[in-house]
């Protein structure tokens, strides 16, 4: 696995998780600093000199240039400081040791597709793109959150005193002292006068330079390709560049409205790639997760990691050493349906405050309460909904918040957590574009939570797993700019999504491809788990060790299994999913040792795993 790590005045990481794909290990040091990176010779710059480490990994370009990028930050870190950083575009994790000062100063990229972790200790700092380097005792709070989120979100990590990075923001270590502040964050312009035709020619030609930008270097090249507009726009892009086909690389599933292989089809025949495609199925699951629970250095629980894994070790054993993900066009461009159900809801609030307050809300749940007639069932829960303040609207289907914490955990781990701060965390980060219009406000949170902390995450740990660079055209630093000058109705004109995206690309992408409702690479988990015997053996193996943690109640997981999967396989499969890769997780990490430290943080008996 690539990745960089290093230290001032602590012990060094634990660097030998780095290089296992086998990329090159290189060590820089200076007097009790250090620093370790295992990259490709092109995806890393380091310098040194009297008094000064630096090393920028990652696809970097300092002044639009990728030439020597980590000597002249170097030369930028003495005249500016942390302000250096700004001058940094691409996406890349950053470390500059100066011991003549005392000082480390890490940053990353501005989406977060690298990261940082960090850690104070009595006498220095410690840091590595990985948090596996670092180990530590488990934090119950960023298991909590995981639960809340499915993953653990950034700045916490999975073990105790341990940060992560935010996108866009750098961490200044001075003789003691931690310093934590943003460099960049996205400025929102709510207005646009700039005409159709015009933006549209700037868009198509920063799109065509970023998947030219992500594909330069690579020895081949190759795209993901779930038939969305996404993936299906830069298919067709990668296939304009050279003069041979793109090489694309689909996943399917034989399950009724999973399976989305045909409109892979149709984007690859309309661009004429040289496609690739593989069924997944579950005994394929049940011989990845052990893998991906190894590989993933905290606990993750999106399940599409999987398809994206068998994706990329697909395009690997193909030659394909770079695989471009068009992640973050949703984000970006208006593309979730959530943002289209939040505008109905958002509607609401818009009506006299007389009529809400004095007429429909009094006839609905006083007069009308007990009627049960279908449009005043869905009139009831429309208006329940929309009273839900942002950002916990969004979390109305929350799985934890449904089954509600003291029914699902354990009353001592409970007691060791603060239930509200995942919400409070969603408010913080909303609360920072107050001011701006709904979608704006909801692409800035989906940055962050949706993108940096979940997808980016899935694919970069999928295509690491694989052997295979993951690259990111859509979340070039320049179409980050231009999403942020687009109007609100250019995301979301109505209940229309991608509005300015898809006209843009009329004449670009199929017609079906256009009118095509986004699914992804999702898998069919719950179906599978009641119709695949090792699939299910393997979940109830997982969960009844997890019983033994005193994390989660032991009735709920029979609960779980015996009901309400049954019942629901789709929505409840999903946390049958999170609970399996918790404890998979646990157990290639952790071992016993999780029982232990969980029963000191309650000052229970150590149980019997």
């Amino acid at each position: 696995m690539s990745g960089l790590c290093g230290y001032l005045n602590a012990p060094a990481p634990r660097d030998a998780v780095l290089g296992l794909d086998g990329s090159p290990l290189r060590r820089l040091s200076l007097g009790a600093a250090g620093i370790s990176v295992a990259a490709s010779r092109d995806s890393i710059s380091l310098h040194q000199e009297t008094g000064l480490l630096a090393a920028v990994w990652g696809r970097a370009s300092l002044d639009g240039s990728r030439e020597l990028v980590a000597p002249r930050l170097a030369a930028l870190w003495r005249l500016r400081g942390p302000k250096a950083c700004e001058k940094l575009s691409g996406h890349f994790a950053v470390c500059i040791i100066d011991g003549n000062e005392g000082q480390v100063l890490l940053a990353v990229d501005r989406s977060g597709v690298h990261t940082m972790h960090y850690q104070r200790t009595q006498t220095g700092l410690v840091f590595s793109s990985s948090v596996a380097a670092l180990g530590g005792e488990l934090d119950p709070q960023a298991l909590y959150d995981y639960l809340y989120f499915h993953v653990i979100p950034a700045p916490r990590s999975v073990y105790r005193q341990q940060h992560r990075l935010l996108p866009g923001q750098y961490v200044l270590y001075q003789r003691g002292k931690l310093e934590c502040a943003t460099y960049w964050r996205m400025r929102f312009q709510e207005t646009d006068g700039l005409p159709f035709a015009q933006k549209k020619q700037q868009f198509l030609s920063l799109l065509r330079d970023a998947v030219r930008q992500s594909a330069d270097g690579a020895e081949k090249v190759g795209a993901f390709l779930s038939g969305g507009t996404d993936s299906s726009t830069l298919a067709g892009l990668l296939a304009q560049l050279g003069g041979e086909p793109a090489h694309t690389y689909s996943i399917g599933f034989d399950v009724k409205d999973y399976d989305e292989m045909a409109y892979a089809r149709i984007a690859s025949r309309h661009f004429q790639t040289q496609h690739h495609e593989y069924y997944l199925t579950a005994g394929d699951v049940v011989d990845a997760i052990p893998r991906i629970a190894t590989a993933c250095d905290q606990p993750f629980g999106n399940s599409s990691i999987v398809p994206a894994y068998f994706c990329a070790q697909m395009a690997r054993a193909d030659g394909v050493t770079r695989l471009l993900g068009g992640d973050g066009g949703d984000e970006l461009f208006g593309g979730n349906a959530r943002y289209a159900r939040q505008h109905v809801f958002a509607r609401y609030e818009r009506l006299p405050f007389w009529l809400r307050q004095a007429v429909l809300e009094p006839l609905l749940f006083g007069l009308l309460r007990r009627r049960q007639a279908t449009v005043l069932r869905k009139a009831r829960s429309y208006i329940e909904q929309a009273l839900v303040p942002m950002p916990a609207q969004l979390e109305t289907y929350n799985l934890l918040q449904r089954y509600g914490p003291s029914q699902m955990l354990d009353a001592d781990f409970l007691a060791s957590v603060d239930q509200r701060s995942p919400l409070a965390q969603l408010n913080a980060c909303y609360s920072e574009s107050d001011g701006l219009s709904l979608i704006n406000r909801m692409q800035a949170l989906d940055l962050r939570y949706t993108l940096a902390d979940n997808d980016l995450c899935k694919v970069n740990m999928a295509c690491a797993l694989a052997g295979v660079e993951a690259a990111f055209p859509l979340l070039a630093d320049d179409v980050l700019a231009f999403s942020a000058r687009l109007s609100p109705r250019d995301k979301l004109n109505g209940t229309q999504l991608r509005y300015f995206f898809k006209h843009a690309l009329k004449e670009h992408l199929p017609a079906a491809i256009l009118r095509k409702q986004k699914h992804g690479f999702g898998m069919p988990f719950g179906h599978w788990l009641l119709a695949d015997a090792g699939l299910r053996e393997l979940a109830h193996d997982s969960l009844n060790t997890l019983k033994t943690r005193r994390i989660v109640r032991v009735d709920f997981i029979d609960r779980l299994m015996q009901t309400l999967v049954q019942e629901h396989p789709a929505y409840h499969g999903t946390m049958v999913w999170v609970l399996m890769m918790l404890e998979q997780w646990l157990t290639r990490h952790h071992g016993v040792a999780v029982a232990a430290a969980a029963a000191e943080i309650v000052g229970d008996p150590v149980p019997k795993v």
